[in-house]
This record gives structure tokens, C-alpha cells and sequence, in this order.
């Protein structure tokens, strides 16, 4: 793991075999990036988390995670959300794809168009990044509503580009 300005050329190339990106951004050494690496490698070892838990990652679906909740049911005057009490499973899971939409829509857009690329944005979720664009109705907020709304402006127009002209 290189320290500021990296590894001595000879180094990589008599030890090294691969190099590996962890994103777009510096460190000021190795040993984070290697722990991400790490830690994101023998998460896939077998029994090491289950087959299950990987399936629902967050990651899978290209959007980012759903708040979670814990007990006491209120904390410090916030409650859990009602519907996670209710025991409706359905509206529960509804409620979590919300919240995952309004998370990846404000904080990694990317992700959303990346979805629509892969196929993993069920018809649902497109409806859900409508209202949740228009309505903005988790926050109220008019800042919030104009992100939205200009977000989903550059996902159509960058899902336009780089769809197949029709003919």
C-alpha cells in the first residue's frame, strides 16, 4: 500500500499483479483502500454471510439502502415510522423502496440511471421517482423539490443519448 505519492514503478512491476481502483478520490495511503477491498472481498467467502443477505444488498438493486430502525420506538422525540410497526408486509416493503429511491435520487442519481440501464428498476419504482419528483413530499422542501426534478431532467436526457436512435 503506497503512502501519498504511491509505490516505486519497479515495485509494480516485479510484484505486482494487479492494480485496483476503489473510486475518484485521493488517500493520503493504502491501508483504507486495501481495508475496503477486504472487506468488500470476503463478505463473498462462502458462509461467511449468507446467500440470502447478499441478495438483498443494497447494491443488487442499484440503489442505495432504506433507513433503518431499531428500538426504543422513539428516541429522543423521533419515532419509527408507523408502517414498520403495522406488520403489513406489503406496505412495509413499499415503504422501503421508497425511501431507497428518495435516498439514491438525492444522493447518487447515478445509480438510478444505471437501474434503467441494467433493467433493474421495476415499473414501480419508475412510478414511485415520479411522484417522489414531483411531490417531494418526504421533506416539503421547494430546494429539495427543484434537485429532484432537475435530476430526473439529466437522467431522461442522458438515458436519450445513449439509447439506440429509432428508426
Amino acid at each position: 500500500c503506497g503512502r501519498y505519492e504511491g509505490i516505486d514503478q519497479r515495485i509494480i512491476d516485479l510484484y505486482v499483479d494487479d492494480e485496483i481502483s476503489i473510486g475518484d478520490y485521493v488517500m493520503s495511503s493504502g491501508e483504507v483502500a486495501a481495508t475496503v477491498i477486504i472487506d468488500s472481498v470476503y463478505r463473498l467467502v462462502d458462509d461467511v454471510i449468507t446467500h440470502e443477505s447478499l441478495d438483498e444488498e443494497s447494491f443488487n438493486s442499484n440503489l442505495l439502502e432504506y433507513p433503518q430502525y431499531t428500538r426504543p420506538n422513539v428516541y429522543k422525540g423521533l419515532e419509527v415510522p408507523e408502517v414498520l410497526s403495522g406488520g403489513n408486509h406489503e406496505e412495509i416493503r413499499k415503504w422501503r423502496l421508497r425511501k431507497s429511491l428518495q435516498k439514491t435520487l438525492l444522493n447518487r442519481p447515478d445509480l438510478i440511471h444505471k437501474a434503467r440501464m441494467t433493467g433493474t428498476l421495476s415499473e414501480e419504482a419508475e412510478k414511485m421517482i415520479e411522484e417522489i419528483a414531483e411531490h417531494a413530499d418526504y421533506k416539503n422542501d421547494k430546494k429539495q423539490k427543484r434537485r429532484l426534478r432537475s435530476i430526473q431532467e439529466k437522467l431522461k436526457r442522458k438515458a436519450e443519448r445513449e439509447s439506440p436512435a429509432e428508426q
